[in-house]
């Protein structure tokens, strides 16, 4: 996807390998999840002694070298790779967060967003807990180092008990290793078995997938899991509620090379692009994909449709991941850092242009524009996703509502705000279609307004729980939803 458009936010990665490269493991199982977060990643491993730690700005590969993985001794490893909330883009809130507390010191990974963070974290400030960090993650490392219990399995189901909100933690003291996933499995955490002794965990399959290592199962929604030198140990901490998966995991989050409920996310996507040819076909000469996302899915439109598939914008995968920003000519001509249109395949032609989804509305006519001026005759826009009308308090860096164009304009309106000749979104029983499972399983909320956790908005202010108190405590929404500091990555 382009500027117009989610950010995920965050990559996890665990590994318990004795007698293995447990940091050079790390680093590459962070590689293959780098799609999940551009801007900083982190290793931290564990000797049996001691946590070893290492974070930086950037890729993967611009903050570790190979000395660094020299510093990262031991037999188990965490990692983890950020798309930072709005405004905490800043080296000391790169992860993993290292803390100490009564049971002694551990570093932790988060790949989500915690509803009642500021609840927490005032709680722990009264009792004398000075914090390093402005992210969430941080509040969840030191609930955990102090939480009660006689292991860390235990610890780790106390610590899931106080938390609202959807979250995927990895962390790693100097002997164990710990994952623990919220009780609507909204984001997905897998477990595979690396050469029949280690463990690996990770957001994506696709990174089991590189290190050779053989997937067993999924983390269950509610679940700890705590893994040492006796092996793998498992609790249902909390009761699994509804099952509500982020849908645009499906959609375009995860790699399509991973495996998520059983299903191969590179067929799901082609579906959804067939679903769309039967609910919006169009006379046209070509179809081709906005890249890399919307691929799978303008080849399904292809397919179904008859109308042949083609490349017609090729993009820079380089754009935006380096520190050197653009001047202001550059700067203005936006897209085309991004995307390049092959004028001798679509020049004279109609196109149907498939692209995952539309959030503010920025981006796209920029698209269509470039296009047009590349020699289309037509221009038919098909959108894999449908209309985007509520914001997403789960971990999703993308818009408030009013910046979301479909949560105020019809889609006759959006057409003519983008300048397509025509404009169609999948419908939700399309999508569901296509990816072969009910909507109950999945979190829809930015399509539907149906939250699948209790989020109550009143008055811009979104009211929860203080645990432990029985009294609700309001706190503004830009506090804790992913367009703040407080949000993890």
């Amino acid at each position: 996807m382009h500027s117009d458009s989610w950010k995920d936010k965050c990559g996890v990665f665990g590994v318990y390998a004795p007698g293995e490269d447990v940091a050079r493991i790390t680093f590459y199982g962070i590689y293959a999840l780098q799609h999940r977060g551009q801007e900083s990643a982190g290793i931290a491993s564990g000797d049996g002694q001691t946590l070893h730690v290492r974070t930086g700005m950037g890729l993967v590969s611009q903050v570790f070298e190979e000395h660094d993985l020299g510093h990262l001794p031991g037999h188990v490893a965490i990692g983890h790779t950020r798309y930072s909330t709005t405004g905490s883009s800043r080296s000391e809130n790169a992860q993993p967060v290292h803390v100490e507390g009564t049971n002694g010191e551990l570093a932790l990974g988060h790949n989500g967003n915690l509803l009642n963070a500021d609840v927490l974290r005032a709680d722990l400030e009264d009792g004398g807990t000075d914090f390093e960090t402005s992210t969430d993650t941080e509040i969840a490392a030191r609930l955990l180092a102090s939480a009660p219990g006689s292991s860390w399995l235990e610890r780790a189901a106390n610590t899931m008990k106080v938390l609202s909100g959807a979250y995927c933690f990895v962390a790693v003291t100097p002997d164990s290793l710990i994952a623990m996933r919220d009780p609507y499995g909204v984001r997905p955490l897998s477990i595979g078995r690396l050469n029949g002794k280690g463990w690996v965990i990770a957001s994506e399959t696709c990174a089991l997938d590189h290190l050779g290592a053989e997937f067993v199962r999924e983390v269950e929604p509610g679940e700890a899991i705590v893994i040492d030198g006796d092996g793998l140990h498992a609790e249902q901490a909390l009761e699994k509620r509804r099952d509500a998966l982020c849908v645009f995991e499906y959609i375009y989050f995860a790699r399509p090379d991973s495996v998520i409920r059983g299903k191969l996310l590179q067929p799901t996507r082609a579906n959804m692009g067939r679903e769309l040819a039967r609910e919006a076909p169009v006379d046209a000469d070509i179809v081709i994909g906005v890249p890399d996302s919307a691929t799978a899915a303008a080849i399904g439109y292809a397919n179904e449709s008859g109308i042949p598939y083609t490349e017609g914008l090729v993009k820079n995968r380089y754009v935006g991941r380096t520190f050197i920003k653009p001047d202001q000519r550059l700067r203005e001509q936006g897209v085309r850092l991004k995307f390049n249109p092959l004028r001798q395949v679509i020049e004279g032609k109609r196109l149907i242009v498939v692209d995952d989804s539309i959030v503010r509305g920025t981006t796209t006519p920029k698209v269509v524009e470039m296009l047009r001026n590349a020699g289309a005759a037509s221009i038919h826009m098909r959108i894999c996703a449908p209309p985007i009308v509520h914001p997403c308090h789960f971990g999703i860096d993308m818009a408030t509502q009013w910046e979301l164009i479909a949560s105020h304009q019809e889609i006759e309106d959006i057409r003519q705000h983008i300048g397509a000749d025509s404009l169609s979104y999948l419908s939700l029983d399309g999508l569901m279609r296509a990816v072969e499972q009910p909507e109950d399983s999945f979190c829809t909320a930015c399509f539907t307004g149906d939250y699948p956790m209790p989020v109550q908005l009143q008055m811009d202010k979104l009211v929860f729980e203080r645990p432990g108190r029985g009294k609700a405590k309001k706190v503004p929404v830009a506090a804790a939803t992913a367009d703040s500091e407080t949000g993890s990555g």
